[in-house]
């Protein structure tokens, strides 16, 4: 199944837990394997894979168990600078290279009287 806006809160619950539980027989663990490894009750892991609707950080704890946590990175992708802001960074880029200065020479020691 595809999941989009018109599939049912419930429908996609399902759907995400019939996937975790392919994920986890496609590494042949047990559930009381992945849920001692995800730090859960099995209990808990029996809820994700029918689609009961559990803790956000269970399910992200179980999908750091199974490897897969890096495959929520583009379900809410970070935003980038704003086109205000862009603009404000654009006018303050440099334009061109400044020219090489001499050193100053390295002043002597101080005595009285030395100065204007």
């Amino acid at each position: 199944m595809r999941i989009d806006n018109k599939n049912s809160d419930t429908a996609i619950l399902e759907e995400l837990g019939q996937r975790l539980t392919q994920a986890r027989l496609a590494r042949n663990l047990k559930q009381e394997e992945l849920a001692t490894a995800a730090g859960l009750s099995k209990r808990t892991i029996e809820r994700l894979e029918t689609g009961s609707s559990v803790q956000l950080s269970n399910f992200i704890r179980a999908l750091r168990a199974l490897e897969l946590l890096k495959n929520l990175e583009p379900l809410v992708p970070a935003t980038g600078p704003s086109p205000i802001a862009q603009l404000k960074l654009k006018q303050r880029e440099r334009r061109r290279a400044s020219s090489v200065r001499d050193p100053l020479p390295a002043p002597g020691p101080w005595t009285w009287g030395d100065g204007p």
